[in-house]
């Protein structure tokens, strides 16, 4: 498996923190997977909580390998400026996705999935199939 042929994964919190510890839960519950690229975008750029543009802009270019990039979102505002971003059509990278699915248990099945080499679509499923996790 070539890391050029995995999905990428943007983590998009309106927390700095909570964006990086979510991708740090995700890649060591999948068996610390280093291979898949995971970019959190998490609060402001002067770190403030809220959401930034530019950073889920250059989140989205740092983990591009050319098989697409799974978004997801904590709240929602942060779907907001995904979905702003993607109807402008040249902020983010081709084949970029927003993914619906729970922020943390959808992480966790979208870096799980990505690490065996599946396509944007099977991520997506894998993600938005967190929904259906029952906890009682």
């Amino acid at each position: 498996m070539s890391e050029n042929k995995l999905v990428g994964i943007v983590l998009v919190s309106h927390s700095a923190q909570v964006a990086e510890s979510v991708a740090e839960l995700a890649k060591g519950l999948a068996g610390g997977a280093t291979t898949v690229p995971v970019a959190p975008a998490g609060g402001t750029e002067g770190g403030g909580l809220g959401t930034s543009a530019e950073l889920i802009a250059a989140a989205a270019a740092s983990v591009d390998r050319g098989a697409g990039v799974a978004v997801l979102t904590d709240l929602g505002s942060a779907v907001l400026t995904v979905k702003a971003l993607l109807a402008e059509g040249d902020e983010l990278p081709d084949g970029t996705r927003l993914v619906d699915a729970p922020f943390v248990e959808g992480a966790v099945a979208a870096v799980v999935t990505a690490v065996t080499g599946a396509d944007l679509d099977a991520v997506e499923a894998a993600a938005a199939e967190a929904y259906t996790y029952r906890k009682a």
